[in-house]
């Protein structure tokens, strides 16, 4: 498989060291008017992008191995995307759905209820971002339960607002000096094979029996979890952990929300990282895949829970704006004619094979884990479990100056993750992993 796009070119290509002068140049500009509180982990600025190539304003092609943290995994400036964004700016780019609707709205909600696990009755509500979407999944199901706590994870990330930051697990840099916080939220173990040791059915049980005994399955409203952790380093329960949750929760008449944001819309090789294990979610938050690059997000689920809000309890001015609905009808378009879930399966095997072989090469690499176009390699000191964040680092530094973005992640910040767009060709996917080998080795 190709790249979509290659007017810019399909190599990684580099004319200036990095960052370049234009670049420096931009950055001392920004030092000037943005917070200091916003981070940039990598300070080239982009000029243009096509497929999987970034483009600076020095003229340097980048290798993006981070697609906007899992937001651009059609690639960027796809056709059809492009096309259906530019059709709907030209006829109108708000009215607010709340005062005059629009049928692009309608058909998003439309395509969620077909693609989302179950086949109830299901509704949606659009909104701006992923912690939106959580912290409305979280007003539905204290509503439609009468019920006030909520139960999260270890390592668990689910945005930023007052809300969702005590649903996050981490504390720097998300939630320190933030407080205080949102009360009846409830924190309980998450499965962790690498470190725990533990079945999915024991991982379970330990959970449940903290949730049991601390807070009382009568006054849970809802479980939110993420199917694979995201910022929290990419953790894959083991198998059992989220069927076992699933069955106690509707046991119990506790909301099982499954927080997409980051696993869904075909990055792990279905079109939702619960479909691996069956699991069927009574609400599921979505984002970042969703609009190819645009501002969306929803909450879709059983209609019986969303259709119990009062009338005017959800909403919000931009909540599924007709750009960005138009931009994600093309996207799940695009991902349907491509089979996007069957590239990142072989893109996924085509990553964890090459990483696991470097593994039994060099001692720092602990842990390589994932699902399709969703992996990473967890960095320890060698010989033990204890996290390596300053490899971790390096690894970045080293890929970023050679023209090759890279994320970390992680509790401890010792994870590299990897999220190609799920349209990078075969080629360029080679030379990102050549280059993530050197630093591995590098580092180790």
């Amino acid at each position: 498989m190709v790249s979509l796009h290659s007017s810019l070119g399909t190599e990684r290509k580099l004319v200036t060291e990095l960052p370049g002068p234009k670049s420096r140049a931009l950055h001392e500009r920004r030092r000037t008017v943005v917070s200091a509180g916003l981070s940039t982990g990598f300070p080239v600025y982009i000029e243009r992008a096509e497929g999987a190539i970034l483009e600076d304003v020095d003229g340097n092609h980048l290798l993006d191995m981070g697609s906007g943290i899992a937001v651009i995994s059609v690639g960027h400036a796809v056709p059809e995307v492009v096309d259906a964004v530019s059709a709907q700016v030209a006829a109108f780019t708000h009215t607010c759905f709340m005062v005059t609707p629009y049928e692009s709205y309608v058909q998003v909600c439309e395509e969620l209820a077909a693609l989302t696990p179950g086949d109830f009755p299901k509704t949606s509500a659009l909104f701006n971002s992923g912690a939106e979407a959580v912290e409305n999944a979280v007003k539905v199901a204290r509503l439609a339960t009468g019920r006030s706590a909520v139960i999260v994870f270890d390592h668990a990330y689910h945005g930023r607002t007052n809300l969702t930051m005590a649903l996050t697990a981490k504390n720097m840099p998300y939630k320190d000096h933030f407080g205080p916080f949102a009360p009846e939220v409830y924190r309980v173990p998450m499965s962790y094979p690498f470190l725990d040791g533990l079945s999915g059915a024991e991982a379970a049980a330990r959970a449940i029996t903290e949730i049991e005994t601390q807070v009382g399955a009568h006054n849970v409203a809802a479980l939110l979890i993420e199917p694979i952790q995201g910022e929290g380093g990419f953790v894959v329960p083991a198998d059992g952990f989220l069927p076992a949750l699933s069955e106690w929760t509707t046991r119990n008449g506790v909301v099982f929300i499954a927080d997409e944001i980051q696993s869904g819309f075909c990055r792990t090789g279905d079109w939702f990282a619960v479909n691996h294990e069956g699991v069927i979610p009574d609400l599921v938050t979505t984002a970042k895949g969703l609009a190819g690059g645009m501002p969306l997000s929803a909450v879709t689920g059983r209609a019986e829970l969303m259709n119990a809000v009062h009338e005017g309890g959800l909403g919000g001015t931009y909540g599924g704006n007709p750009v960005a609905a138009a931009a994600a009808l093309a996207t799940i378009r695009t991902m349907r004619d491509r089979d996007l879930p069957a590239r990142a399966r072989v893109l996924g095997e085509t990553m964890l094979t090459s990483l696991r072989s470097l593994a039994q090469d060099v001692a720092i690499i602990g842990d390589v884990r994932g699902r399709g176009a969703m992996i990473a390699f967890e960095l320890v000191q060698p010989g033990t479990k204890i996290p390596n964040a300053a490899a971790a680092k390096s690894i970045v530094n080293y890929c970023n100056e050679r023209g090759v973005i890279a994320l970390s992640c992680g509790t401890f910040g010792n994870v590299i993750r990897l999220l190609p767009p799920l349209v990078i060709s075969d080629e360029q996917l080679a030379d990102a992993m050549s280059v993530f080998a050197s630093a591995v080795r590098a580092a180790g």
